[in-house]
Parts: C-alpha cells; sequence; structure tokens
C-alpha cells in the first residue's frame, strides 16, 4: 500500500533524482522523464503566459517579487533579467539547490507556503506558478492567504494553477474556486485567462490512452503470457512521443488563437492577476 501523498516528500524525491542531471531545470518543475523538447515547449507557453500577466499586473522595475514555490528557479532568472528584485521559497532544500546550480542570483528561502517566513507587506508582488495544485486541498486557502499576507497594500498576486485535470499529486479547482478562495481574503480580482489549451494534444493523449487500455483489456481476457505481446513498451513509448511531437507542437502554435476563440475555462491552467 503506498504511502498518503506528502508534497515534502514528493518533491524531495524529484530534486533527489535530478540533483546530478546536468539539464535545463525544467523536467523537475514540470515533467519529468519526458523528452526535452516537451518541457521546453510548456516552459515557452508558460513564459508567455506570464509575460502577459505581469502586463496586466503593472509591476514596475525595481519591485520585490517573491516566487512561491521557486523550485529549479526558472521564473527566478527571468525575473532578474526583467528588472525585479526577485526572491524564491520552496519546500525542500533539493530544489534550492538545483535553483542556485541553474545560476539564479536571487536569495532563496527554505519554508512552507502556508506559513511563509515573512513579514507582513514585504514583496511589492508574489508570483505562484503551478504550485498551490500540488497541495492538499485543505491547506490550499491558508497558501493563498499567506502570500496576500505578505504582499503590500496595492500590490499584486499572480496565480497560474490548474483548472482540469487529476492525479494523485495534483488538485486542481475550477476557475470560481480559484477566484473565491482569493477573494475572501480582500484581493480584488483584475483579471484570468486561460493557458495551455493543447486540444489537438490533448485529443491523441486520450485517444492513446483508450487504445492502450482496449490493448491491456484483451491481454487480460485472453489471458495472454507475457512473452507473446508484440509490441514491447519503449518501441510503444518511442512511437508515442514522435506522434506527440507533431501534435503538442501544432497545438502550441495554434494556442494563441484558440485563446481568443474558446472560453478560458477550456484551458488547462487559469492565470489569475489580483490586486490588495
Amino acid at each position: 500500500m503506498n504511502p498518503p501523498y506528502s508534497p515534502n516528500r514528493y518533491w524531495t524525491e524529484i530534486a533527489d533524482e535530478y540533483s546530478r542531471a546536468e539539464d535545463d531545470g525544467l523536467a523537475p518543475v514540470l515533467h519529468p522523464n519526458v523528452p526535452d523538447w516537451y518541457n521546453q515547449t510548456i516552459d515557452a507557453m508558460q513564459f508567455s503566459a506570464v509575460l502577459r500577466a505581469l502586463d496586466v499586473a503593472k509591476i514596475e522595475k525595481g519591485s520585490r517579487i517573491l516566487d512561491v514555490g521557486c523550485g529549479t528557479g526558472r521564473w527566478l532568472r527571468r525575473y532578474e533579467r526583467l528588472g525585479y528584485q526577485a526572491t524564491g521559497l520552496d519546500l525542500t532544500l533539493g530544489m534550492l539547490s538545483l535553483a542556485r546550480k541553474n545560476r539564479t542570483q536571487s536569495p532563496l528561502v527554505g519554508g512552507e507556503s502556508s506559513r511563509l517566513p515573512f513579514k507582513d507587506s514585504s514583496f511589492d508582488a508574489v508570483s505562484d506558478i503551478t504550485v498551490v495544485q500540488h497541495q492538499l486541498p485543505a491547506s490550499q486557502p491558508q497558501a493563498i492567504s499567506e502570500m496576500l499576507r505578505v504582499i503590500k497594500p496595492g500590490g499584486r498576486l499572480i496565480l497560474m494553477e490548474l483548472i482540469r485535470g487529476k492525479g494523485g499529486h495534483i488538485f486542481p479547482m475550477p476557475p470560481g474556486e480559484w477566484i473565491h478562495n482569493t477573494t475572501m481574503f480582500g484581493a480584488v480580482l483584475l483579471e484570468w485567462f486561460g493557458q495551455e489549451f493543447m486540444f489537438l494534444d490533448r485529443a491523441f493523449v486520450k485517444l492513446a490512452r483508450l487504445v492502450a487500455s482496449d490493448d491491456r483489456s484483451e491481454t487480460n481476457d485472453l489471458q495472454k503470457h507475457a512473452h507473446s505481446q508484440s509490441c514491447p513498451q519503449p518501441v510503444a513509448r518511442e512511437l508515442f512521443w514522435r506522434v506527440r511531437h507533431i501534435t503538442a507542437s501544432l497545438s502550441a502554435q495554434i494556442d494563441p488563437t484558440a485563446s481568443l476563440v474558446f472560453p478560458a475555462r477550456l484551458a488547462t491552467h487559469g492565470v489569475f492577476i489580483f490586486g490588495k
């Protein structure tokens, strides 16, 4: 029986797995054990969304910004280049070590998002990029409350969080719940938009899962022996990612248009910009 989900244990294991890896620091904070190109595609899309959110938030250069759940430091490095005074906070020392290894110059602090080790009104802005979605639902409102506590009056909070999906370590909420769980602490929603529609890619992944499920069902029904299976897993995986390279790349190109045509609630993530 697997132990219950623990964010600390989960992220510590991820950080340990990549502690000796020479990469761009994306796999530990996006999708472990996938081709590099896929994480680079998702990262580029998220960066575009963060730039849009920063434009809506109108955060001036030189402002102090806290990146909660900074992971390997990918946003800290970008905030530095954009002219902000960034500080990174993460739950696990392993992630902070990877952030320093990936050449961020920003201060790094260990701590929990639900108990931020900072005084009230310490920052002009706080960013939370796919962090609270990994916390158990009971602790999510407390984390949001803490982020608002450390923001100065008139400051900004940027959340990018899952609004659909499921998994053992992700706990999405519909857009209305993200908004409610933030505005109930006195924040004001300035704008929100959908991020990562990826319709073609999502359709392919769903189809691939259905085919895999049918294959497993047929195998069980006929009680086939393992040695009789004609498609070794590595071959199936390579084929899957070859096709997905096409569907994901096309989806990423189409996404800017999709965001103008389709309701934001159909996206995978919501990007929420709040004022305090």
